[in-house]
């Protein structure tokens, strides 16, 4: 997969960046053969014109959330102020407009005693709403396209920690000033340990081996918010599936593996898999529907809604241009 307007150093910089977010630009330099203030220019230029915005957040096991998908169907011409409204909610991770406007799609995260999904925004215009519990995840998380597709090789990724896992334990405790350490982290996850020390009233010997021990017990992991535009991605969907409950793990790991396919979770409902995609265009996007997907196990049907505008990505409100950032991971 070759960028749009990116040569090899920027996307080996995103890449690695994808793989550990506070990664020291002087390794990448040495990982890419460059100069470290090369490196930290280039990063610069992306992040100054909106490309590219590194981000800290939790994962919802390690702080006792479930995660759900929120269909909302809708007239189009109350598409703006509805999904405006969902993006304002402070436990929405992303939202999209789908279907020309006929559709809005959002992630939530909610805790155990959440009256979320019973306040969601009332309206006539509303025609619609199904809500669907991510029970699964098969690709996503810290893994994104960037990891998937650029252009450094193994052995220069081994120099990076691997990609962060989800936790397989009970929920972490947190207290005041670790959630103020994560608030500054998802506001900006490359904060430097002064500026993190500042919000917490820590020292930032403190903070440097707290955030260590928070990323060492999968609490937090960072990722990216890019423009898929930059990587020639502009067809951009997702995919509701319906498979034989048999055949649903085999389905979801040939899912994961697929190179247009950046976030993939097993879901209740009718359509128990659901996944996000991204394309080139939209011959691209045919020609995805018809094979690979066609020839995924246990598949009774598929229901496909292109993305037309991104008004929320990576817990952050956009402009609401046009849809070329795909949800991906767990909020």
């Amino acid at each position: 997969m070759s960028g749009v307007g990116l040569d090899e150093i920027d996307r080996g910089l995103l890449q690695a960046l994808q793989i550990d977010g506070r990664v020291a630009f002087s390794a990448v330099a040495e990982i890419l053969g460059v100069s470290d203030q090369t490196v930290a220019r280039r990063y610069r230029a992306l992040r100054a014109g909106g490309a590219v915005h590194v981000r800290g957040t939790t994962w919802p096991e390690a702080v006792g959330q479930e995660v759900w998908l929120v269909r909302v169907q809708c007239a189009p011409e109350a598409a703006g102020a509805l999904s405006r409204s969902l993006a304002r909610r402070p436990d929405t991770s992303w939202v999209l407009e789908m279907s020309g406007g006929a559709e809005i799609l959002s992630m939530l995260r909610i805790g155990p005693a959440s009256t979320a999904l019973a306040q969601l925004p009332r309206t006539p215009r509303l025609t619609g709403v199904s809500a669907h519990c991510v029970l699964y995840t098969f690709c996503g998380g810290a893994v994104s396209p960037l990891v998937k597709h650029g252009p450094l090789t193994t052995a220069q990724c081994a120099v990076l920690p691997s990609p962060a896992t989800a936790p397989d334990r009970d929920r972490a405790v947190l207290s005041d000033q670790d959630q103020a350490l994560l608030d500054a982290l998802a506001e900006d996850g490359r904060a430097g340990y002064r500026a993190l020390a500042a919000v917490t009233g820590w020292s930032q010997t403190s903070v440097r081996r707290r955030l260590a021990e928070l990323r060492r017990t999968s609490v937090v992991y960072f990722d990216i918010d890019f423009d898929a535009a930059m990587l020639g991605l502009r067809s951009l969907a997702s995919l509701w599936l319906m498979v034989e409950p048999g055949a649903l793990s085999a389905a979801g790991e040939a899912l994961a593996a697929h190179p247009e396919v950046s976030f993939a979770a097993a879901t209740t409902g009718p359509a128990n898999l659901y996944a996000s995609v991204q394309c080139r265009d939209t011959k691209a996007l045919y020609a995805y529907l018809t094979g690979p997907v066609a020839q995924l196990p246990g598949i009774r049907s598929v229901e496909t809604a292109p993305a037309t505008r991104t008004i929320k990505q990576v817990g952050r409100p956009q402009e609401g241009g046009p849809a070329r950032r795909m949800p991906r991971q767990r909020p």
